[in-house]
């Protein structure tokens, strides 16, 4: 037997200890059911002695394939697993992606994107709620590989799920305006990657990096100055991320203002958590004394004390049909572009009107 005695172990050392062809080699790894079991097995056992396992890298290559998919999004790795919403989606998606027998390949924030999507070995891309500014896209875009836009403005040539968060957030907002409540204040979501938490001024208002924010924020708005409130005298606070600590942070702050709001609309269901949180410290009774709203309807709201009414997105959905997309563009189907996914409200206990004489405008 006569093999490499250093350097890496080839596949032709494994076929010349076993006086096999290459090929034969080959396919105990990429199409074993050319070969008898007793055949490949013991081609795998020869080749885990000799040190040898096949360049995935290379393979792909071959194949024209690269066997994975990458999805690019706006949070740290640790928070993709604990928070709903994105676990939702990537349920979603990751069911058509295993489907395909493909693998997925995050791609989180605060790590070098750019120089990770420039070399990913992948044969799309998932883009999801990332910045609007973010310089990554065009780096996604250079890679001229089948691409998905997830709650992002659309690109001309490139399929986009998005849903209607203006819409849904517009209807949260008519109704606390028809239970009664004129003095509203809005628990908001991020507008920068680098948000600190606090009271956003109007100029702060203008600037939000995020596609869903600013929708949701502009369907709170229309609504209420439909109304004939002020704008301008709606306290918004605006969290540092998208957890039930901030959304407490926020809750506290809103408790603190007199006159004090009669009902919080949250721009998503963590941040009311975090609310509910706030009113058990204060000793603020849902929704007796404080009626509040959430935004996306994750599984935990039907089971919050009282359970929480909220703006419906379809999350699961969103994943499946953005994997869809992106399966067809791989595939060289024909696909549609873009679409509108949609919002619903649903009521349950956290919403009610307020006590007679409380419920005072903003102005």
């Amino acid at each position: 037997m006569s093999v490499k005695a250093k350097g890496k172990t080839s596949l032709k050392d494994v076929a010349r200890s076993l006086g096999v062809s290459p090929a034969t080699v080959s396919n105990a790894f990429n199409r074993p059911d050319q070969l008898s079991p007793e055949l490949r097995e013991r081609i795998l056992q020869t080749a885990r002695s000799l040190g040898y396992s096949p360049d995935p890298l290379a393979r792909g290559l071959r194949r024209g394939r690269a066997g994975a998919v990458g999805v690019l999004y706006a949070d740290r790795l640790r928070y993709t697993f604990a928070d709903p919403v994105a676990g939702l989606f990537m349920q979603g998606l990751g069911q058509v992606v295993e489907e395909a027998n493909l693998g997925m390949l995050l791609v989180p924030k605060r790590i070098n994107q750019e120089s990770l999507v420039a070399q990913a070995a992948v044969d799309g891309f998932v883009v999801y709620s990332i910045p609007n500014n973010s310089p990554t896209i065009q780096t996604v875009l250079a890679r001229r590989l089948p691409t998905v836009v997830v709650d992002y403005p659309p690109i001309e040539g490139l399929p986009a799920v998005n849903v209607d968060d203006f819409g849904g957030a517009r209807q949260a907002a008519q109704h606390l305006l028809e239970l009664g409540h004129r003095r509203i204040g809005v628990v908001s979501l991020e507008y920068t990657v680098d948000a600190k938490g606090g009271f956003a001024s109007l100029e702060r208002q203008s600037i939000p990096q995020h596609t869903a924010v600013v929708n949701r924020l502009d369907g709170y708005r229309s609504a209420l100055e439909a109304a004939g409130l002020d704008w301008a005298q709606v306290p918004v606070w605006e969290v540092a991320e998208n957890l039930i600590e901030e959304g407490e942070r926020g809750g506290l702050a809103m408790l603190e203002l007199s006159p004090r709001p009669t009902a919080l609309l949250c721009m998503s269901d963590q941040v009311a958590f975090g609310v509910y949180q706030a009113c058990r410290a204060r000793g603020i009774r849902i929704p007796e004394d404080l009626s509040v709203v959430g935004f996306d309807d994750i599984p935990e709201t039907a089971r919050t004390a009282p359970p929480l009414t909220t703006i419906h997105q379809p999350l699961l959905d969103k994943g499946l049909w953005a994997g869809r997309l992106l399966m067809a563009a791989i595939r060289g189907e024909p696909l549609e572009l873009s679409g509108l996914l949609p919002t619903r409200l649903v009521v349950r206990g956290s919403t009610a009107r307020p006590e007679e004489g409380v419920g005072q405008p903003n102005r």
